[in-house]
């Protein structure tokens, strides 16, 4: 285990922070907003039961880079095959994970409409989403190839995301709005 990732794991036991290791460098996220952990909510109770046999949501699980198992992030919400869910392993392979979630956090914003992106897409995930509270819009990344997504679908709450490899459509009415704006749909 790298210097990097044995200060990663202190930090998390003496801060309670997510830590996330993104390219060699020690990324510290505080607990989600309510309204952030509602959306995650959302997207899982839509996930479990449309998805296909033989793949699995998780909350709080992290996968890495095909090259580099020290760089690793960790995802609002992951969908992966059974066998990686049913592992001891505490970091996905690269290859398992076909989908994952993220929802931009207030004072972060950059980290995942930005930063992430081309993470997501050098781990080879097929399908990124982004959920942004801010706007009431998301982003579908799809199709990594080189490290770079080649297919990009940007719209607004009310319209379905369509994950096509998987075969769901989730709907995204009624997903709320930071602030006082309530919720879009």
């Amino acid at each position: 285990m790298s210097m990097l990732r044995k200060a990663a794991e202190a930090a998390e036991e003496a801060t309670g922070l997510r830590a996330e290791i993104i390219r060699g460098v020690l990324m510290m996220s505080p607990t989600p907003r309510l309204k952030h952990a509602h959306i995650i909510n959302a997207i899982y109770d839509q996930l479990r039961p449309a998805l296909p046999e033989g793949y699995e949501p998780l909350q709080v699980a992290s996968l890495s880079l095909p090259h580099d198992p020290e760089d690793y992030a960790t995802p609002d919400l992951m969908v992966c095959d059974v066998a990686t869910a049913d592992s001891d392993d505490w970091l996905a392979e690269p290859g398992s994970v076909e989908f994952v979630l993220e929802v931009v956090s207030r004072g972060n914003s950059t980290k995942d409409t930005r930063d992430m992106v081309g993470w997501y897409a050098e781990a080879e995930v097929p399908a990124y989403l982004v959920v942004d509270p801010r706007d009431g819009t998301w982003t579908l990344h799809t199709e990594p190839r080189d490290g770079v997504y080649q297919g990009r679908l940007h719209k607004r709450y009310g319209d379905d995301v369509v994950l096509d490899g998987l075969k769901v459509r989730l709907r995204t009415d009624g997903l709320p709005l930071y602030g006082d704006a309530g919720a879009a749909g």
